[in-house]
C-alpha cells in the first residue's frame, strides 16, 4: 500500500465488525437484515455476539454485510468498476463522496427484490439466486454421499469385483448398480436388527 492512497474516506476504515453490526441492528433490526441479506445468523437465535463470531469466520458473509453497510446504510454511490473486485474494506471512496442517510427498507420490498432475483436467475438458467453471483462457488458443494462415492471409486472398489465368468449365475454380468451381485436375498436392516 502506498501512502498517497486515502483509505480513511471509507466508512469501514477503523470500524470493528461488532460496531458495524450494532449500528445496523439498531437502525434496521435482525428481521430486515435477514430479509435483505439472507444470512442465517440474523434469523436463528440472532445476537450481536453470535453474528460477529459467524461473520469473522465466513468471508463471503462478512463482505456481504460490509457491502450492505456501505451502499445501503451509508447510502454511498455504487463502487466504480475498478474497485468492485476489491473487498469492501479495501475500496477507495473518492473524497467527493460522503455518506448519506440510510435507505428506508421494508419486508415487502425485500420480498419483491427476492422474487426479482429469482426471476433473473431463472432467465439466466443458473438456478437459484443463492448459487449465482460472486460467492456462488462457496455455496455449491457436493453432499457427503458424493464424496464417499468418489473415495470408493478411487480405491478401486469396482475393480475388485468378480468378472462375469466367475459368477455362480452362469455368466451373469455384475453391474455397478447391483448391490447384491450373487442374487441372494439380503436384509438391508440386518445389522441394525442384530444390535437391538
Amino acid at each position: 500500500m502506498s501512502d498517497d492512497i486515502n483509505y480513511q474516506n471509507n466508512p469501514l476504515h477503523g470500524l470493528s465488525l461488532k460496531t458495524l453490526l450494532e449500528e445496523l441492528v439498531d437502525h434496521y433490526g435482525f428481521e430486515i437484515l435477514f430479509a435483505y441479506l439472507n444470512i442465517n445468523c440474523f434469523k436463528t437465535n440472532p445476537s450481536i455476539a453470535s453474528s460477529v463470531k459467524f461473520l469473522k469466520k465466513t468471508d463471503w458473509a462478512r463482505e456481504k454485510v460490509e457491502v450492505f453497510y456501505l451502499y445501503t446504510f451509508k447510502n454511498l454511490p455504487k463502487a466504480a468498476s475498478s474497485q468492485f473486485s476489491l473487498s469492501p474494506r479495501d475500496r477507495i471512496i473518492p473524497d467527493d463522496q460522503t455518506p448519506g442517510e440510510p435507505k428506508e427498507l421494508s419486508l415487502e420490498d425485500a420480498e419483491r427484490l427476492r422474487e426479482l432475483r429469482s426471476r433473473k436467475a431463472a432467465e439466466r438458467g443458473k438456478g437459484s439466486p443463492r448459487q449465482s453471483g460472486k460467492h456462488g462457488e462457496h455455496r455449491r458443494h457436493r453432499s457427503g454421499n458424493d464424496r464417499r462415492g468418489e473415495e470408493t471409486r478411487a480405491k478401486g472398489w469396482n475393480s475388485d469385483r468378480k468378472n462375469a465368468s466367475d459368477t455362480p449365475q452362469g455368466g451373469r454380468g455384475v453391474s455397478d448398480t447391483d448391490p447384491n451381485p450373487a442374487g441372494d436375498k439380503v436384509d438391508p436392516w440386518a445389522k441394525a436388527k442384530s444390535r437391538s
